[in-house]
């Protein structure tokens, strides 16, 4: 595998950090992946050179406020934050298709990723060969309401980057409640305790959102989880979902289900779904993480068969 970075240049003055792992030899397709929320790109190096080794060029950018992406730290933009990061995800697309004009793209989110990604699909999903969504969630329902009001109000009095505890405790404060006794606030994310600790001890990750970033991600959440927006994501469009049945964030199954469902009446043709038996919320970094990378690859093979023709 050949691993390297370069920046992107956005017209706000902010630059994104993007990994790019490749093949030994010619590179089949691009897997692009889109990280979830306080992580960054660099985790996903493991999973890259699985990739790499099954012909795949592998493109990684840190969203604005996380990893080595330039600006504040855990706030998207003053503005329209959402779309923003959208923006400079498909500018990455452009930069992997200038390297590899002949090759399909595919594109992975994981968790708050997978949101990009499905609103991604809707803006963008002419232009991939597949989408796969690891750690999804459906919808927040009332309490999705209630914490856009909170963290929007927080933002406008308090600024919209300022660090939101209360958010933070909202939205995560139960996730760990299954896994008692527990030895870390993230046991949650894998039965491994090995990678815990490898996510708590790394100071890109697990830091708190900001007000204003909040709000962003849980307007995202309400809004990738319509009807009107499913229906935007093209018919042809294969979409693979994959998460562990004890992830809190997928309600143990349920919320990634309710999303399968969703895009099949909504016209998708191709969607499949696995849940991983006793996995948590990163299924690529579970103890069945060469048994999950296996099948998406396999997943990723047979449609890049079926892409070409």
């Amino acid at each position: 595998m050949q691993s390297s970075t370069f920046t992107l240049a956005t017209a706000d003055g902010t630059d994104v950090f993007v990994n790019r792992w490749l093949p030994d030899g010619d590179a089949r397709a691009v897997v692009q992946i889109v990280h979830g929320m306080a992580e960054h790109s660099s985790r996903y190096a493991r999973f890259a050179q699985r990739l790499t080794d099954h012909g795949y060029a592998v493109y990684g950018s840190d969203h604005r406020g996380h990893g080595r992406t330039s600006g504040p730290r855990a706030s998207f933009a003053a503005s329209n934050g959402w779309q923003t990061v959208l923006d400079d995800l498909h500018a990455v697309t452009e930069r992997a298709r200038e390297e590899h004009p002949s090759l399909p793209v595919f594109l992975l989110g994981h968790s708050m990723g997978s949101f990009l990604a499905r609103a991604y699909a809707a803006q963008h999903g002419s232009e991939l060969a597949g989408i796969v969504l690891t750690g999804t969630a459906g919808g927040a329902g009332a309490l999705g309401k209630v914490g856009v009001l909170v963290a929007s109000t927080q933002a406008r009095l308090r600024g919209h980057t300022h660090t939101s505890g209360l958010m933070n405790t909202l939205t995560f404060g139960q996730y760990n409640s299954a896994f008692k006794p527990t030895r870390t606030e993230f046991d949650w994310l894998s039965r491994d305790p090995a990678e815990v600790d490898k996510y708590v001890n790394d100071p890109d990750c697990g830091f708190v959102f900001s007000a204003g970033a909040f709000a962003d991600v849980l307007k995202g959440l309400a809004e990738v989880n319509t009807d009107q927006l499913a229906s935007r994501v093209p018919k042809d469009l294969p979409v693979h979902l994959a998460s562990g049945d004890k992830d809190p964030v997928g309600a143990n199954g349920k919320g990634v289900r309710q999303v399968a469902d969703q895009l099949r009446r909504a016209g998708v043709k191709d969607v499949t779904m696995t849940l991983w038996p006793e996995a948590r919320h990163e299924i690529l970094n579970e103890t069945n993480r060469d048994e999950v990378e296996i099948e998406i690859v396999n997943w990723l093979d047979a449609h890049l068969v079926a892409a070409a023709a």
